[in-house]
């Protein structure tokens, strides 16, 4: 027997805050498949193409930096973190500050126990994350402190390696551009410094219209060809032939519901 759409308790305070479709969908205790999907999308950043190079950097770049932009609850973060990855380097940035107070009361954990960072603040600010070119060479001033960070601006051009999943597909074509471009002068220069995640997108771009967890949604989504331009084209975040894209896109099967979902990875050359 199907079981009610009603969020877990842990989960509840949190669709209260920010009721988007995933996170709805991540409260609901549906059965079957869509429970298994939802279960896996917890820990989005496990599943990215890019994953086994984030840990890597983690242990072997000194001073590297790994930032979650639209982290949620900071799952990923912690998961990255318990996979090696120092907790002091690790950054969280969403739009909400009950995010960050939500994911201590989630995990257990308190900003004394757990040392990654959580920036709050909407990512379209400019006074937030501005769009500067993409570095060539590492910044000649200090590194800013970590722990007192306000705004993502003193670290472009030092972040090693950034995830962004259900993330760019909440905005326009045109803001998900001007998104990749701020990611984009994030990036550290170094070779292998990488931008990675996943979102819904289609076969061929444009809008996707359908009604899914009680909600109607309508959203751009990206094709695997339009996201590689979006990164590495004529009119793109980073110059052409400066990085290297993988893009792949999946159909995913649930209960009354079909969508595509695109997973990819941007790495520095």
């Amino acid at each position: 027997m199907r079981r009610s759409h009603r969020p877990t308790p842990r989960w509840a305070n949190l669709s209260q805050v920010a009721p988007y479709p995933c996170i709805i969908g991540s409260s609901e205790c549906n059965s079957g498949r869509l429970e298994r999907f939802q279960l896996d999308r917890r820990f989005q950043l496990a599943r990215d193409p890019g994953y086994e190079d984030v840990l890597t950097i983690g242990r072997t770049r000194p001073g590297a930096i790994f930032l979650d932009i639209g982290c949620c609850v900071g799952t990923d973060i912690r998961k990255v973190v318990a996979d090696g990855f120092p907790a002091e380097r690790a950054i969280g940035s969403g739009l909400y500050p009950e995010f960050g107070e939500l994911g201590h009361k989630l995990f257990r954990t308190t900003t004394e126990s757990f040392a990654g960072h959580f920036v709050p603040r909407d990512a379209l600010d400019p006074a937030m994350l501005s769009v500067v070119k993409p570095f060539d060479r590492a910044p000649d001033s200090p590194e800013p402190e970590l722990s007192s960070l306000t705004s993502l601006n003193p670290l472009q051009g030092r972040v090693s390696a950034i995830h962004a999943s259900d993330f760019f597909h909440l905005f326009s074509e045109n803001k998900q551009l001007h998104l990749a471009r701020a990611l984009a002068g994030l990036l550290s220069p170094q070779t292998g410094s990488l931008i990675c995640g996943g979102n819904w997108g289609l076969p061929e771009k444009g809008m996707m219209k359908e009604g899914i967890f009680d909600s109607r949604i309508e959203m751009f989504c990206h094709s695997p060809q339009t996201w590689t331009e979006l990164w590495d084209g004529v009119v793109s975040s980073f110059p052409s032939g400066q990085v290297k894209v993988d893009a792949h896109i999946s159909e995913i099967e649930m209960e009354g519901f079909n969508f595509w979902y695109l997973r990819w990875c941007v790495r520095r050359l």
